[in-house]
């Protein structure tokens, strides 16, 4: 079901109307540890168990044997100065089982901080040995002090 809306009449041929629904489902990483066929979604509070499974399985195609949902409250706070309650919007999630033989695993965006160590640790190297060869060089060159032997 859309809530936008769309004229009845366009000028100019065909009259071509997109309807497009207002739902939207966010790959999740979880916070606890999972089965690999188990999928987390964030989904639009609007969306039901059946909108998750038809989303799934007609536009992307996947095999979904079960879907479960439930939503997370948004964080309440108290302002400090003022004394008005805020409250942040709730989260739907979906967790979506897939058949035994489908295995998901969340990708890896970003290196490990481990690896990146690893790197400047080899490029301050690579530049102190670079910088080490320069003073070699010019350590007996004409015109810099200690030059000459006395």
């Amino acid at each position: 079901m859309s809530s936008r809306w769309y004229p009845i009449y366009q000028r100019g041929n065909p009259q071509l109307r997109v309807f497009l629904p207002n739902f939207w489902m966010k790959l999740v990483r979880p916070e606890e540890a999972q089965p690999p066929n188990v999928v987390t979604f964030s989904v639009s509070t609007e969306m039901t168990i059946h909108d998750v499974r038809s989303y799934l399985e007609k536009i992307y195609k996947l095999p979904v044997i079960d879907v479960r949902t439930r939503i997370a409250l948004g964080e309440t706070r108290r302002d400090q100065t003022y004394g008005y309650v805020t409250k942040k919007d709730d989260v739907k999630y979906a967790y979506v089982t897939l058949p035994k033989t489908e295995e998901f695993t969340f990708p890896e965006l970003f290196e490990k901080k481990a690896e990146i160590k690893e790197k400047e640790e080899k490029s301050m190297d690579e530049s102190k040995n670079g910088f080490r060869k320069f003073l070699d060089r010019n350590k007996k060159r004409p015109g810099t002090p200690g030059w000459y032997s006395i």
